[in-house]
């Protein structure tokens, strides 16, 4: 995806070919910034706090941050160390651990003389992968909304509802939710997103909003309560989410919000979709709701809020009274019967566990 025309990633290796550069996500949408990560530590706090976020850039840049560890001490020590620490930064995202006991176990698997060779291969490979998936997500996302638009009269756009940022910011290249979004913008089908803020850390409104806004995609930012109200009138065709962790039976964690989206997706009869790459898939968990652990954060997160003042400012003002209790539940489970279908990089199918057993039959 392009920011002011030119080309990012959203992970890659800085020009000394070692140290690892990402966009700061803590500054948009209001700055622009590239930052440097050169240890595991400074790695573990860009993931811890949201310096990336999103569950595939997440697992992309935990991969980097193994590499970072090994590269001045390959020791087993070291990389039981380095898993420990990643694996603690977020524990709802499931791409950070399939990452982490990737890296470490082909690490196991050779003398730690190759372990910085083998680790800084590997971390690009899981990048590309995600790349490669995502834009696999975007066919197989393109030939839904494809459907809706020939089905539309006058050439109207076809109008989605996202929740969050499931976007290229959030992935390492295409996004997931977003993927399909671009495919059906760059062939020239119009679309419009109805873009939802996405309290508390206002991932819609900051982020979505930014890349939509960049690659042309026609969008309006809607607070978080509007989307039930928008699908009543008929200003909604789908929802399209990502996901923070699968269940093999079909269960999404997202967000949180994401339950409420599809409970009125349901009860409108609006196509709720969940587009994942494979990774995102946990096959040991069948119960969303009560297995998946769901990350509370720091309850400042939803006490306060941050913006650019009028003079360009950028402020961060205190909403609730003094004192008051705050809690910050970071994400919800959306059960398997509110989803019209999971699309991955292998294609679309039911959410249930035979739709999945369909499409990964090796599982």
């Amino acid at each position: 995806m392009k920011v002011d025309g030119r080309h990012y990633r959203t992970v890659w290796l800085a020009r000394d070919g070692w140290s690892v550069d990402i966009i700061d996500q803590t500054r948009l949408p209001h700055a622009f910034e590239i930052a440097t990560l050169r240890s595991l530590e400074e790695a573990a706090t860009a993931i811890r706090t949201m310096m990336v976020r999103g569950a595939p850039l997440i697992g992309a840049t935990a991969a980097y941050g193994i590499c970072l560890a090994v590269r001045d001490d390959p020791s087993d020590a070291t990389l039981d160390r380095a898993h420990s620490l990643l694996a603690e930064t977020r524990p709802t995202a499931i791409n950070l651990k399939w990452a982490l006991d990737d890296m470490r176990t082909r690490l196991r698997a050779c003398e730690p003389s190759a372990r910085r060779a083998v680790a800084y291969g590997r971390a690009a490979e899981i990048c590309d992968a995600d790349v490669a998936g995502n834009r696999e997500i975007g066919r197989h996302g393109l030939e839904i909304i494809g459907a809706i638009a020939a089905a539309k009269a006058d050439g109207a756009p076809v109008n989605i509802l996202t929740h969050c940022n499931a976007g290229w910011l959030a992935t390492v290249d295409w996004g997931t939710a977003t993927a399909p979004i671009y495919r059906a913008h760059d062939d020239g089908i119009p679309v419009h997103v109805w873009v939802d803020e996405t309290r508390p850390r206002n991932q819609g409104a900051s982020l979505t909003a930014f890349e939509l806004g960049h690659h042309g995609v026609a969008h309006t930012v809607v607070a978080d309560n509007v989307g039930g109200h928008l699908m009543q009138h008929g200003q909604v065709d789908l929802c399209i989410v990502g996901t923070d962790r699968t269940t093999a039976s079909g269960d999404v964690a997202n967000k949180i919000g994401t339950y409420l989206k599809a409970l009125a997706a349901a009860d409108n009869n609006v196509p709720f979709y969940v587009a994942l790459p494979s990774p995102t898939i946990d096959w040991s968990v069948r119960d969303g709701i009560a297995e998946i652990p769901i990350e509370q954060r720091d309850g400042a997160e939803v006490a306060s809020i941050s913006g650019r003042t009028e003079d360009g400012r950028i402020e961060t003002v205190q909403l609730v009274p003094d004192r008051t209790p705050v809690a910050n539940y970071a994400f919800d489970v959306t059960p398997a019967r509110l989803i019209t279908a999971l699309i991955t990089d292998r294609g679309s199918c039911p959410a249930s566990a035979e739709g999945l057993a369909a499409l990964f039959p090796e599982r």
